[in-house]
């Protein structure tokens, strides 16, 4: 992936979201998501934050961004967890739904790297573990990011 096609933009434009609630785990992500982008200087990648309190908040954000022409692609990044009243699997699931929308609707790659796992505590083992684990999450959405750009690119510029 590290060489462009004739037909590939010198710079691309990606937008990363990203939720604030357990930012020092969802921070991880875009981290490593942004030093992928850096390694692979055969594309290069403009890196656009924005930050939004929490996964709710993503798709519409997601949808103004993907519907401004400014961006080639969209990456959401969140950490949706059981706080107890039940709710973490119908946000997660509106999240998602929502992204899917706005990417089907807007024609922008929008990708998710919103997590929700089975189970969390706030312990200091579960919050390195997810740390950890947004580190690897960051990589292979920067790296999907452009695969699809890749393949979104090939097919415009074959029509």
């Amino acid at each position: 992936m590290d060489k462009l096609s004739p037909n590939t933009p010198a710079t691309r434009k990606v937008a990363f979201i990203k939720a604030r609630w357990h930012a020092d785990i969802v921070d991880r992500c875009h981290d490593s998501c942004a030093a992928f982008f850096g390694e692979h200087a055969g594309q290069a990648v403009d890196l656009e934050i924005f930050e939004v309190p929490g996964a709710f908040e993503i798709p519409l954000l997601a949808q103004d961004l993907a519907e401004s022409g400014a961006y080639d692609a969209v990456i959401a990044s969140a950490f949706v967890v059981n706080g107890g009243i039940y709710r973490h699997d119908f946000v997660a699931a509106a999240v998602i739904d929502g992204l899917m929308r706005v990417q089907l609707d807007s024609g922008v790659p929008v990708l998710s790297a919103v997590l929700t796992p089975h189970n969390f505590h706030e312990t200091e083992e579960h919050r390195q573990f997810f740390r950890d684990h947004f580190v690897i999450k960051g990589r292979e959405v920067a790296e999907a990011c452009l695969a699809m750009l890749d393949v979104r690119n090939g097919l415009v510029t074959a029509a």
